[in-house]
């Protein structure tokens, strides 16, 4: 069996601190091993690890995650970048041409779809395994995984069974998030909670893409990705498809998906600079600022600060965040990448064009900044904190602490960080956007093939 994990999505419910950079997934706020935090993504990642599903499993996403995943999980991971984001049935679409051509998984291969932030527990990926058996059974088109619903949630989805009390469901159709009267029938006819996990042979999937006219070939598809339809897996293809089974799950589930979700599995109620009273029984503080953080006297809350804004709501209002804040499309403040992290710490853009923007930025030890150029900034660097190597036109030297390095427009310029180190990057000028990044060298053993040590 072949996996595909879907990560996408800008994660609004959990503004501020999820954006288009830092989804939803990527937030490291549950509990992990030796009391540290972890994210979804990595809480997942690691429970397949445990069910020995790990290799067989490839990610889904789309460029602006590529860094925050190499860094979260592993830069070994199998990706599959979407050119440009285009919902689930063209990105399903896309892995899947690439396990054929790529990974050279066989047509008949059992190819299974879930999301990448589901809180379960470990047999949940057993449970996945059992869907290819359910598929070759029934001689369905898909199999569902469906949870044994605990309450009759408004929330959730519902898969419909067309005969109660079977191990293989045969789907008599979906209903979307109920009322609550009509959920109690639902779950009186033995309907199930669709969990958004699903399977299929891979020669479905290609033969669809055939029907369509485009092509199976991964590189090929690259080609014509923006002509797919734009459309999810679920209207596209599920609902189209002549037989559906699902087999039901009993254990723990949950959709983490907004802020009274989340923090109810959260190992904290206080995450960085905050002091609750004991008044504010059931509030939740994460504080991404080095700016203290006092609450008093507000129960069942959630108050999050980051650099892309504060929120203060209760935990009952708090799946409405994304009707209030659809309308910003503000540049995210804080980014993980592969080789560190960065903050804004200041941005403004004068009445005659020119933008100032500061950033604070860390470079794990070891890791390092590609080597590249800028047609429209100039930036200056004062190095804060730790040791590292600079590439600079050619030239290769040691900076520490104290530092002030000037790059002009068009410099070649790059960094490797000798321990973990710190520098603020003041940018001028009149486009201070990411496609003004001319990138030559990724690795670090090209910038030393083509830049000689200088000694100062």
């Amino acid at each position: 069996m072949r996996l595909i994990l879907l990560s996408g999505g800008s994660g609004k419910r959990l503004w501020p601190l999820s954006n288009d950079a830092r989804s939803k997934q990527f937030l490291k706020v549950l509990p992990g091993e030796n009391d540290k935090l972890v994210s979804m993504v990595q809480r997942v990642w690691g429970q397949l690890g445990d069910v020995g599903l790990q290799d067989s499993t490839v990610i889904s996403t789309s460029k602006a995650q590529v860094d925050m995943i190499n860094s979260q999980l592993d830069e070994s991971v199998d990706l599959v970048v979407e050119p440009s984001r285009r919902d689930t049935f063209p990105a399903i679409a896309l892995a899947a041409a690439y396990l054929h051509t790529v990974k050279k998984a066989d047509l008949d291969e059992m190819v299974a779809v879930l999301p990448v932030d589901p809180f379960v527990e470990d047999s949940f990926f057993e449970r996945v395994k059992d869907l290819e058996d359910s598929v070759n059974q029934s001689n369905a088109d898909i199999a569902l995984i469906g949870v044994e619903p605990s309450f009759p949630s408004e929330k959730y989805g519902y898969i419909v069974p067309k005969e109660k009390g079977k191990l293989i469901h045969e789907v008599e159709r979906f209903t979307e998030k109920p009322s609550g009267k009509i959920a109690e029938s639902l779950m009186a006819d033995g309907a199930l909670w669709n969990c958004g996990v699903f399977a299929f042979k891979l020669s479905y999937i290609l033969n669809l893409l055939k029907d369509k006219g485009f092509t199976t070939d991964y590189y090929g598809l690259l080609l014509q990705y923006e002509k797919l339809p734009k459309i999810s897996f679920d209207y596209e293809v599920v609902e189209k498809a002549k037989k559906i089974v699902a087999i039901s799950y009993e254990g723990y589930w949950k959709d983490l998906g907004t802020w009274n979700t989340l923090t109810e599995e959260m190992a904290t109620s206080k995450i960085g600079k905050s002091m609750v009273c004991e008044e504010s029984l059931g509030t939740h503080v994460i504080n991404e600022l080095d700016l203290p953080v006092t609450v008093l006297g507000i129960k069942d809350a959630i108050i999050a600060v980051s650099p892309d804004g504060i929120l203060v709501s209760s935990k009952e209002k708090s799946p409405k965040i994304k009707e209030y804040i659809d309308s910003y499309d503000d540049r995210p403040m804080f980014e993980e990448r592969r080789w560190g992290w960065y903050r804004v710490l200041d941005y403004v853009r004068f009445e005659e064009g020119n933008e100032v923007l500061t950033k604070r930025i860390g470079v794990n030890a070891g890791a390092n900044l590609s080597y590249q150029y800028h047609h429209e900034r100039s930036e200056v660097w004062t190095i804060v904190k730790g040791e590292g190597v600079f590439a600079y036109n050619g030239d290769l030297r040691t900076v520490k602490p104290g530092d002030v390095l000037q790059i002009s427009v068009g410099d070649r310029h790059g960094i490797k960080a000798i321990t973990d180190m710190e520098f603020v990057e003041v940018q001028t000028g009149s486009q201070l956007i990411e496609e003004d990044i001319v990138r030559l060298y990724m690795t670090w053993e090209e910038v030393e093939d083509h830049c000689t040590p200088i000694q100062v």
